[in-house]
């Protein structure tokens, strides 16, 4: 008995840390900034925890009723938090961190309660010194194991929604198997049985549906309907077609519209390339859609384009899937396309090839796990990897609504020893956007384009160059790793805009 009450830890000290991992993944899905975001769940959390161990000694009757209570309804509460938390977002995204903490302090509280109570009730079967050992042994190797789970087995092949009930299901369970182990010490413990067995059965019918409560709540979220949607281990990918307008988002960040991501396209890739020459290697990092492969393949000069995207799901689905590999040509089955599966940054560091044309098109800097994507030490690495003669090109979010988080790039750029051209392009989903074209010498940008491109000309090129006083130069920091000062240039400059 003693040692099934000692597992018991193991199971509600993992319980316990998925909740906290699922409230910190969900917060920083949803609302960016994954540093702040796990920080004060993890802050908030802990506080909770303190709360309710301090609770737990005003307890004096019924410990194992209660410890049977707690883990009813943790189960419940915790189970069903990222589904409560998916749902309120896409309802009222303003009161989503309101839901998100109040959830977080429940689940604490009663993690915080649990401990206590259980060595309350194993008091009598050891010596203290034994019983406070083992007692937290259990308890860390659960959370050593909730910690190796959770983004190596758990999320890319349950999601957050269906973990979330399935560690509820352990958590009533636990209780469950409390009440079978003292049945005989608890014999008017049938109100909690039955109790235990509705809470099991709705946790249950919530892992099935899973599915169908995440396609509710986006398809409530979305304009558009939703034709494809998967929480990878990096990200969560939503697909919706409107008519013959295909959309992609990423952790509910529209990524591009198929009616005008050609302006976006052309405008990232063709002017490097033609100011570049004849460029014959050529590095994306990022791009993980093929639609900058898809334009840099119109040049007949390249042999080679190595992609760099750290997501294998989101390359897989526009290699496989026809809508979205007909919306870039085919470009990933293209014999001169590699594509690696990788985190950029270390890719770069241990990459010795030289490339004549990179595109650098990352996700806008919008947390820490991006931004080092956008710091000097990174621009550092694309300098080595690029030929003497080569020419760089780094989409560089909003010089109209991010107008500091623009100039910062350029700065950065600067500092590593480019020279940039900075220029922008009207597209009518994101309005105006902004790209830094990077060298190792001075360049001439070309006077003509290819007559079959749709948007980018000889005359549109000029106008890309001029910068009004709304989006004209303005001193900033270069972005470092250890200051990510152009995370929070971004985090100020968006939020004021979606006020």
């Amino acid at each position: 008995m003693a040692f099934v009450l000692l597992f018991s830890v193991f199971v509600i000290a993992t319980c316990g840390l998925v909740y906290e991992l699922i409230a910190g993944a969900l917060a920083s899905y949803l609302l960016g900034d994954s540093v702040t975001q796990f920080s004060t769940v993890i802050g908030v959390y802990l506080f909770s925890m303190g709360a309710g161990s301090y609770l737990s000694r005003h307890i004096h009757r019924n410990i194992l009723a209660v410890f049977v209570e707690v883990e009813m309804v943790i189960g419940v509460v915790g189970g069903c938090s990222a589904a409560l938390m998916f749902l309120m977002f896409e309802a009222s995204s303003s009161t989503f961190r309101v839901v998100l903490y109040f959830l977080v302090f429940v689940t604490g509280a009663l993690v915080g309660l649990e401990i206590p109570l259980i060595m309350r009730i194993l008091k009598s079967r050891f010596e203290f010194k034994d019983l406070v050992s083992k007692v937290f042994t259990f308890d860390y190797v659960g959370a050593l194991a909730a910690s190796i789970l959770f983004p190596l087995a758990l999320i890319p092949n349950l999601g957050l929604v269906r973990t979330g009930f399935l560690f509820g299901m352990m958590n009533v369970a636990v209780g469950i198997g409390t009440l079978h182990l003292f049945r005989k010490e608890m014999p008017w413990a049938r109100p909690l049985r039955a109790t235990g067995a509705v809470a099991m059965a709705g946790l249950a019918l919530g892992f099935y549906f899973s599915g169908e409560i995440l396609s509710y709540s986006e398809a409530s979220s979305y304009p558009e309907r939703v034709i494809y949607s998967k929480t990878s281990k990096y990200q969560r990918m939503t697909i919706t077609r409107g008519g013959d307008d295909v959309r992609l988002y990423l952790n509910g960040n529209l990524q591009f519209s198929s009616r005008d991501e050609y302006r976006y396209h052309e405008a990232l890739v063709h002017p490097g390339m033609l100011s570049a020459g004849a460029p014959r290697k050529v590095l994306v990092l990022g791009g993980g859609d093929g639609l900058a492969v898809r334009e840099i393949l119109r040049s007949q000069t390249v042999e080679s384009v190595t992609l760099v995207d750290l997501d294998p799901e989101m390359t897989g689905l526009f290699t496989d899937n026809q809508i979205l590999s007909a919306l870039n040509g085919g470009a990933f089955k293209s014999p001169k396309v590699k594509v690696i599966n990788a985190d950029a940054f270390p890719w770069l560091k241990e990459n010795r090839e030289k490339f004549d044309f990179i595109v650098v098109d990352f996700p806008d800097p919008s947390n820490f796990s991006l931004g080092k994507l956008y710091t000097n030490t990174f621009y550092r690495l694309v300098h080595s990897a690029l030929a003497d003669d080569g020419v760089a090109v780094v989409q560089s979010t909003s010089p109209l609504v991010a107008r500091k988080s623009f100039w910062c790039v350029k700065k950065t750029l600067v500092s590593v020893g480019f020279y940039t051209i900075p220029y922008h392009a009207f597209v009518p989903s994101f309005g105006e956007w902004g790209f830094i074209i990077a060298s190792k010498r001075i360049l001439r940008l070309p006077e003509s384009f290819p007559p079959s491109l749709r948007f980018v000309s000889g005359a549109t090129m000029q106008s890309m160059l001029q910068f009004p006083r709304d989006m004209a130069e303005v001193e900033t920091d270069v972005q470092k790793l250890n200051n990510q000062i152009l995370v929070r240039y971004f985090e100020e400059e968006w939020s004021e805009y979606r006020r």
